[in-house]
């Protein structure tokens, strides 16, 4: 009976997608991310000067509306180049390969910022399901599941070992009207606090707008224990 309830009011959605996007995914290859980047900067020393951002930043939009291409995105997103593959066995599959892409982000000032970043690809299981009849699947559906996904994969992670130091989880809600540089001064604000944790940095060299991204305690704070969707926030954009 508790199956089927939870199957019923989709409670089980975004606990399975965290976990498969951990177990078959993130705990393979964050451990072997800041291997690459050292890598890769050995290379290129003058790339990545700062360690702090040597992680996987993970987007994680609430819309659950993904970008294939970054660049396409914004513009102030440029791919570089991809760090070394990690080729493993996998399931039948001989060879598989991941591979995470490098890419600078360019802010107001015309700086340059390296990192490695890209979506968490269950979002888009999430915004499918809610474009399709058979999966009755709403938008408010959607909406919960991708703030519970987020929480899911935050404690998860926390709890992991191996994984620690190697990411940077950036959950955001997207502007209700269209900003070109929105998605750059989201990856650019946790870049510059990444730094800042390092170094002690001049005021004026951090990112002009104030963030938009979300923690875990204002996800907490914004989900309604009743059995209605809640906005988000109440501060509108």
């Amino acid at each position: 009976e508790v199956s089927e309830m939870s199957e019923r009011s989709k409670h089980n959605v975004a606990h399975g997608l965290a976990w498969s996007y951990y177990i078959g995914y993130l705990k393979i290859v964050l451990p072997r991310v800041k291997k690459s980047m050292e890598e890769f900067s050995r290379a290129n020393p003058n790339l990545l000067a700062c360690r702090e951002t040597w992680k996987l930043h993970i987007l994680v939009p609430l819309s659950c509306d993904i970008y294939d291409d970054l660049e396409k995105a914004d513009s102030n997103i440029q791919y570089v180049t991809d760090l070394t593959d990690i080729t493993l066995t996998r399931a039948g599959t001989k060879k598989r390969v991941y591979k995470q892409s490098l890419y600078r982000i360019r802010d107001e000032d015309n700086k340059l910022w390296h990192c490695a970043v890209e979506f968490a690809t269950p979002l888009h299981s999430l915004y499918a399901m809610s474009q399709d009849e058979c999966a009755a699947f709403s938008r408010e559906d959607r909406l919960e599941q991708a703030k519970l996904f987020y929480r899911t994969l935050e404690e998860i992670l926390k709890g992991s070992k191996e994984c620690a130091g190697t990411y940077r989880l950036i959950a955001y809600e997207e502007p209700a009207e269209a900003e070109t540089h929105f998605l750059s001064r989201e990856i650019l604000w946790h870049l510059w606090q990444q730094r800042h944790e390092e170094y002690a940095v001049h005021e004026g060299n951090h990112p002009h707008t104030p963030p938009t991204t979300l923690d875990s305690t204002e996800l907490n704070l914004q989900i309604s224990g009743s059995d209605l969707p809640q906005p988000l926030r109440s501060d509108c954009f």
